[in-house]
């Protein structure tokens, strides 16, 4: 194993066991205790993209989701571990193939369902068993609630997706690439993955400078999307270089600001390694991204 590979997979490692710590002790109702943006001093995960002071649905509505998609999702498939809302640009149509990359317990699966239809079918991919584990207990509440059968979660990882060739209409996304350690492979493997012509769709974190090494060191930072985000113009690059074409990415940067006055610990913490004077929202932003696979392409893969 090379050292590159040894590094990609200790990546791997902290992200998937921070997970597993949202998975096993995330909150129903609120993320107030041990989950994305935990407080308790026991812990060193105070992961992705939330804070500890409101409900994850409080936090959802405030990024574009409605009370009504909110209220119709199983119970515990929303765990505040979103940037953004993909599925709302990813202007979904009956029968279209989803996949939804790092798929946690299934919150913008279970809201894809419903805008697909019974013709149909949404995949969720996630590399940690214990949040595969969660959405597909949650299936049977969202059959109850809907009456379809078109939602199914798969173990994987987003850089080796357990998806056919050209076999998907629209991937999406939500708070989980900048989580990759080889984001030219997961990107590679969205365009493998869809049609010609097919759509993707993310809410992502992407940096506007690059951020102090004190920070990339963080564990925090690291499973809490911004240790490994990167500059927008390398985001951008690595997409044309998978054949992605009308790429457009959209800044969120209202979204930093509300999670630093909110206190999330992550960035507390990020907000204390900064220069004097400068913030979070001074080198990282939500962005909601968009593109389309070329029908055809001559790119090197």
């Amino acid at each position: 194993m090379t050292d590159k590979t040894q590094s990609q997979e200790a990546i791997r490692n902290v992200v998937r066991d921070g997970y597993k710590k949202v998975a096993e002790t995330g909150s129903l109702e609120s993320i107030s205790t041990v989950s994305c943006c935990s407080t308790e001093e026991d812990t060193s995960f105070n992961g992705c993209c939330g804070s500890s002071t409101k409900s994850a649905n409080q936090l959802a509505e405030e990024i574009g989701y409605t009370t009504d998609e909110l209220q119709a999702l199983p119970e515990g498939a929303n765990m505040g571990l979103s940037c953004g809302n993909p599925t709302a640009i990813a202007n979904l149509k009956h029968g279209q193939v989803v996949v939804d990359l790092g798929s946690g317990g299934g919150f913008d699966c279970f809201l894809a369902g419903p805008k697909v239809g019974e013709t149909g079918k949404v995949i969720g991919v996630d590399m940690t068993p214990e949040m595969i584990t969660k959405a597909r207990k949650n299936i049977e509440s969202y059959t109850k609630n809907t009456g379809l059968s078109n939602v199914e979660f798969r173990l994987g990882e987003i850089e080796h997706l357990p998806v056919a060739d050209n076999s998907v209409d629209v991937v999406i996304s939500n708070c989980v690439i900048n989580l990759s350690p080889d984001k030219p492979q997961v990107w590679q493997e969205i365009a493998r993955v869809l049609k010609p012509g097919g759509i993707v769709a993310a809410s992502d974190i992407i940096l506007y400078k690059p951020i102090p090494d004190e920070i990339r060191n963080l564990a925090e930072a690291m499973v809490g999307c911004i240790a490994g985000a990167v500059l927008m113009d390398d985001y951008r690059n690595m997409m044309q270089q998978a054949c992605l074409t009308n790429i457009t990415i959209n800044p969120k940067p209202a979204y930093i600001d509300t999670m630093a006055k909110l206190k999330a610990p992550v960035y507390d913490k990020v907000n204390d390694a900064l220069p004097e004077g400068e913030t979070p929202a001074d080198y990282i932003t939500s962005a909601d991204i968009i593109a389309t696979k070329a029908k055809s392409c001559c790119c090197s893969s």
